[in-house]
């Protein structure tokens, strides 16, 4: 009953300190390391704030690379306008 008290309290903790923590990247990381902590010998807490730090850290990787992904589909695209508008422009000057 004290380890639900904890964790609870813990997640409300975690939920009500700001929007970076309450993010729910961070609180699944929570979630998933608390049960795995617990099960490697009640050390829930712990596992919960490397379970959030990973949780973060994960998050922020995927947005990395989401960000690259659309900077590089946008200069395809740039790239894609500037070879028709020459290809326009040639034909154009042929007339």
């Amino acid at each position: 009953m004290k380890a639900k008290l904890i964790a609870v309290s813990l997640l409300l903790s975690l939920a009500s300190t700001g929007a970076a923590y309450a993010k729910p990247s961070c609180l699944k990381g929570a979630a998933a390391g608390a049960v795995g902590g617990h099960f490697l010998g009640k050390h829930h807490l712990a596992g919960a704030a490397v379970g959030c730090a990973v949780g973060h850290h994960m998050a922020k990787k995927q947005e990395r690379e989401q960000a690259r992904a659309q900077a590089q589909a946008n200069a395809q695209a740039q790239a894609n306008a500037n070879a028709q508008a020459q290809n326009s422009q040639a034909t154009a000057t042929r007339k």
